[in-house]
C-alpha cells in the first residue's frame, strides 16, 4: 500500500530507472534523478526519506553523492541504499563504515531490489507513525496501512523492544519483541511459533505497538526471521493442499 515515505531513485541508465520507478510508485512517493548532481539539488530542494542510488555513475557517484547528503544538516539522516556490483561493495564499499543502510548487488533482479527497497520503506513508515503517535505513546492503526510480515520485519529492522497487539473480528494476537525478536507470542490458547503462524494469515484486521511492553517469557524457538520464513512455508503448503496457486511475478534481471 502506498506510504507518504518519501524515494529519490537515482541512475543514469533510464531503463533501469524507469523500470525501479513503476516498481515502487505503488509503495511510495518516487521522484527521479539521473545524476549525481541533479540528486543533490533535488534532495536539498525537497529532502526525500529514502534515497536508492547508482553507485557507479559519471561525474559525482552514489559515494561522493552520499557524502555531500551526509555533509549537510538537512539531509544527513536521510536513509541510503546503494546499488553496486560485488567486488564494489567488498572493495569500496561497507555496511560498517556507515555509508548507506543497505546494498544491493548488481546486476539484480527487479523483483528482489523491490523487496530489498519495500523492507526500507516500512521501516520509515514505521518510525513515521510513531513520531505522530498519540499522548499514550501507543502506535496504532490498520493492517491495511501495513500488513503483519511488513511489521513484524520493521520491528525486527528497527531492533524494536515492544509489544505488537493485533486484533480482527474478536481474535487476538500479542507479539512481544526484544531487540527485533520475538521471544514470546500468543493467539487463544496458542503460544510461541504456532501463535506467530497463525496471524501470519490475516489480510486484515488492527494493530497497536507498545512500546512499553515488556515480557520474561520465552515461548518461540525460532528466532524473528526463521518465524516468517516457515510461517510463509507453511502458508504457501496451505495453498497448494487447497489447490490454489502460489504467487509468481515474472522478473527482469537488470544491470546499468
Amino acid at each position: 500500500m502506498h506510504s507518504d515515505v518519501k524515494v529519490l531513485l537515482v541512475d543514469d541508465n533510464p531503463m533501469v530507472l524507469a523500470m525501479l520507478r513503476d516498481a515502487i510508485a505503488p509503495l511510495a512517493r518516487v521522484s527521479t534523478a539521473g545524476d549525481g548532481a541533479d540528486a543533490l539539488l533535488k534532495a536539498v530542494e525537497d529532502t526525500p526519506d529514502l534515497l536508492v542510488s547508482d553507485f557507479r555513475m559519471p561525474g559525482m557517484d552514489g559515494r561522493q553523492l552520499v557524502d555531500k547528503l551526509r555533509s549537510r544538516s538537512t539531509t544527513s539522516g536521510i536513509s541510503v541504499i546503494l546499488l553496486a556490483t560485488k567486488s564494489d561493495i567488498s572493495e569500496k564499499l561497507s555496511i560498517q563504515d556507515h555509508t548507506a543502510d543497505d546494498y544491493v548487488e548488481k546486476p539484480f533482479f527487479l523483483r528482489e531490489a523491490t523487496q530489498r527497497i519495500k523492507r526500507i520503506i516500512d521501516r520509515i513508515a514505521l518510525e513515521k507513525m510513531s513520531k505522530s503517535s498519540s499522548g499514550d505513546g501507543i502506535v496504532r492503526g490498520s493492517l491495511a496501512q501495513m500488513n503483519v510480515i511488513d511489521l513484524v520485519q520493521s520491528l525486527e529492522m528497527g531492533r524494536k523492544s515492544c509489544l505488537l497487539t493485533l486484533t480482527k473480528d474478536g481474535d487476538k494476537c500479542e507479539m512481544y519483541f526484544s531487540e527485533g525478536q520475538v521471544p514470546h507470542a500468543t493467539y487463544g490458547s496458542l503460544n510461541g511459533d504456532a501463535a506467530v503462524f497463525k496471524v501470519l494469515k490475516w489480510t486484515g484486521g488492527n494493530f497497536q505497538i507498545n512500546f512499553e511492553g515488556k515480557t520474561k517469557q520465552q515461548t518461540t524457538t525460532l528466532n524473528t526471521q526463521g518465524l516468517l520464513m516457515e510461517g510463509l512455508r507453511l502458508l504457501d503448503e496451505e495453498k497448494r493442499d487447497q489447490g490454489g496457486q502460489t504467487e509468481e511475478e515474472d522478473d527482469v534481471l537488470l544491470d546499468s
